[in-house]
């Protein structure tokens, strides 16, 4: 898998080149910030007004997938639940992102922009995010359907996230 980066930035969503984008929201915060808050801007307020319905909430183990078309370059938008920002950890990350995983492979994306969870608003540290997701990759048997992912990171985050999947990768060379 080939990763590249793109920094959280509402001009620059149209760069990568996917089939889906896969962001998350918390139940307990808002408005929706992150990489959700900025396609709910481009989706026209679409995310907000299911949260506000109450059709969409956050909750650890939730998942929508909606349209993007034509307000997004990308085919599909999937937003998967972080629960309460005071309760995510470790495994609230393996959870949200072994959904996000599970469903790229179920629908057979190749191609994806994905926030890693808890990243938006620094509740995990890059390095920890990318180590735990990684580690949940280690675990889907079709690694190699995947061809290129974006991940949403500023620039500094972006260095720290290529520094340790070197150091991972070499780890797992040496095994």
């Amino acid at each position: 898998m080939e990763l590249h980066f793109l920094p959280p930035e509402l001009r620059r969503l149209d760069e990568a080149k996917v089939e889906l984008c896969a962001c998350s929201i918390w139940s307990d915060e808002r408005p929706i910030r992150g990489l959700a808050g900025l396609l709910d801007w481009r989706l026209g307020g679409r995310l907000s007004t299911l949260v506000k319905s109450g059709f969409l909430g956050g909750e650890l183990g939730e998942s929508l997938l909606m349209p993007g078309r034509p307000h997004v370059s990308f085919e599909k938008v999937l937003v998967v639940g972080l629960g309460a920002r005071a309760g995510f950890g470790d495994r609230a990350f393996r959870q949200s992102f072994s959904a996000i995983a599970n469903a790229l492979e179920g629908m057979r994306v190749r191609r994806a922009l994905i926030e890693l969870p808890g990243r938006a608003g620094a509740a995990i540290e890059p390095e920890n995010a990318i180590t735990l997701a990684l580690d949940c990759l280690e675990s889907l048997a079709e690694l190699s359907e995947h061809e290129v992912w974006w991940l949403v990171e500023d620039e500094t985050s972006q260095r720290r996230v290529e520094k340790r999947v070197a150091e991972e990768r070499r780890r797992v060379k040496t095994k």
